[in-house]
């Protein structure tokens, strides 16, 4: 099977899977969504172990490996680089473990359920293997639909709320980044090259056929839609919403591989198309950044609610990987690559900890739960575990990419004379190093302290007992408790989609099968990070290739400019009629 035909197979499958699910039996619709998804991963294993091109930074099987001509330049091209291809197999190793986790979280409308998760599937494995900005922003905005009924179908109690806010701000800023895409085919039709949406060459005529000012527009229009994706501050608000009221399933995919999409969508289309206009740009960037960080740590520090702490930090994790991004070095953008592909494996890990927590107590209040190590030390150990790795402990995953974005960040420094110059400098990563290594300890550690160490609190004496006072456990439409209506108990929220009864005090072997691939895979990554370091670097030299002299003029305009106003001010008279002198209300009379 040649690689076009194996990553055409990866997209077509989840649908037929899909479709299959529409006529199947209810019984079997989760085990037919986690075996589609068990096999795309499977093509993605054979895709990786036949792929050529770890080391060399370039597209297989080429740039230009067109599978089907559409009409005025809109193809249907796929090709992987390393980057893309490790964010192909993140995906897919993600989706049937988050299926798998929704067992019993999901026992209404199953079909709906996994049927709309496989479609995202598809959605997702397109913006990563499409080389056609069209092809690209059909997977990367269709994303927003499955995503979409997964939160307004199976959420909490403000599911409805959740999904319009998630779909507006998502949808809107999409079609910005979309008109600027356009603007830059336009224009090389105009400028006689003939119609082409091919991401190669719609990136070189960017460069050298457009205006110094066009490439600044154009570059802000892509990064409005990129920016809300990732999410940026102050653009985040949709984001802990939507975790909060998504099922767990749609939480670990959201945070697991939907919002680097964002992340990716910046780094394979915005960053090498305009580098001039980038660095125009990247100061503002770095700003909201060190806000995400140091800001959204703090709102961490006063939540209450698990759900909603681990989904504010998904705002703070990320501003750390883009941090690492703008850093413009290989160090500090293999990081945040690196930082992209451990956020999903540890965030996506905690979100299936808090929903088996959920599905026991039907409560997130921190002020309710306590000391839940003495009845589930098995689920205490990954919730331990996996906070562990979040806050880049060393040994584990989290440490390498979180150092190496540091990194980046303090070697960028404005200076002419190093190999790869920034914009950001020692006391900048100072400042993001406390939000993000003492901050981030500080809510992340505090969160385990309350939840699982200290004295046992629970809800109620019965809560394992599946008693309808505690949200209906073992029923499909437990009403829930009148204090935990705002977490999504009553008829139609998590209680409503997934209570279900017969489930043990501590986890099941299904629900460890779930977490402990994830557990591997992250000590794996922290014990020994130079495999993935050695793919993720080649890629990245060459999308940054522009940078250095692009910053190197960046730097020399802004230090002539200042010179420039320096010698003005010294040419000004000096002493006494130097200073602005008051203006007498005495008319002056002529001699």
């Amino acid at each position: 099977m040649s690689p076009t035909q194996l990553m055409a197979a990866m997209l077509v499958l989840p649908l037929v899977g899909a479709s299959v699910l529409a006529v199947s039996p209810k019984p079997l619709a989760k085990h037919i969504g986690v075996i589609t998804s068990l096999v795309v991963f499977g093509l993605s294993i054979l895709l990786a172990w036949q792929f050529p091109e770890w080391t060399t930074g370039r597209f297989w099987p080429g740039e230009a490996k067109e599978v089907a001509p559409i009409a005025l330049g809109v193809s249907f091209t796929l090709g992987i680089d390393s980057v893309s291809l490790l964010l192909i197999l993140l995906t897919t190793f993600l989706s049937p473990l988050a299926m798998l986790g929704s067992y019993t979280s999901v026992t209404n409308r199953e079909r709906e359920f996994y049927g709309w998760f496989l479609v995202l599937l598809t959605a997702m494995l397109l913006a990563f293997m499409a080389r056609d900005v069209i092809a690209f922003y059909v997977g990367y905005e269709f994303t927003i639909v499955p995503m979409l009924f997964l939160i307004a179908i199976f959420g909490g109690d403000n599911r409805r709320y959740a999904a319009v806010k998630f779909f507006v701000f998502t949808f809107v800023a999409s079609v910005i980044t979309l008109s600027g895409l356009i603007y830059v085919a336009a224009a090389r039709a105009q400028a006689g090259l003939g119609w082409s949406f091919g991401l190669a060459e719609l990136q070189d005529f960017a460069l050298t056929g457009l205006t110094d000012r066009e490439r600044y527009w154009v570059f802000i229009a892509m990064m409005v839609g990129f920016c809300v994706k990732v999410p940026f501050w102050p653009v985040h608000s949709w984001l802990p919403l939507a975790h909060d009221q998504a099922p767990t399933g749609g939480s670990v995919i959201l945070a697991g591989t939907l919002l680097k999409l964002g992340t990716y969508g910046i780094y394979r289309v915005a960053l090498p198309m305009a580098p001039d206009a980038a660095v125009e740009v990247i100061p503002l960037l770095i700003t909201f950044s060190i806000i995400a960080i140091v800001a959204i740590s703090l709102v961490c520090v006063a939540q209450k609610d698990v759900k909603r702490l681990v989904a504010y930090s998904s705002v703070s994790h990320m501003g750390v990987a883009m941090l690492g991004m703008l850093a413009l070095n290989p160090v500090g953008v293999t990081g945040s690559v690196m930082y992209m592909i451990n956020h999903g494996l540890s965030t996506g890990a905690l979100f299936l900890c808090i929903g088996m927590m959920y599905e026991r107590y039907h409560t997130k209040d921190m002020d309710k739960l306590g000391g839940l190590a003495k009845r589930m030390p098995i689920w205490a150990f990954f919730v331990v575990f996996f906070t562990m790795t979040s806050v880049g402990l060393p040994g584990l995953n989290g440490f390498v990419s979180e150092v190496m974005c540091l990194l980046g960040a303090f070697t960028a420094r404005p200076s002419t004379a190093i190999e790869y110059p920034g914009l950001i400098g020692p006391k900048w990563m100072v400042v993001a190093g406390v939000g993000s290594v003492v901050l981030g300890a500080l809510y992340m550690l505090y969160m385990v302290g309350r939840v699982v160490w200290g004295p046992l609190k629970e809800p109620g004496h019965d809560a394992h007992g599946g008693h309808a006072s505690h949200g209906g456990h073992g029923t499909a439409g437990g009403a829930g408790s009148a204090g935990d209506l705002h977490h999504g108990g009553g008829n139609h929220g998590h209680a409503a989609h997934g209570s279900s009864g017969g489930l043990p005090v501590d986890l099941s072997l299904r629900e460890i099968t779930c977490l402990a691939p994830i557990a591997v895979v992250c000590l794996l990554i922290g014990i020994q990070p130079w495999p993935l370091l050695d793919v993720i670097n080649p890629s990245v030299k060459v999308t940054i290739a522009g940078y250095p002299e692009a910053v190197r003029d960046h730097i020399r305009a802004t230090t002539t400019s200042a010179t420039g106003n320096d010698e003005r001010t010294a040419l000004l008279p000096t002493g006494g009629d130097a200073s602005p002198q008051p203006i007498s209300s005495t008319p002056t009379v002529a001699p």
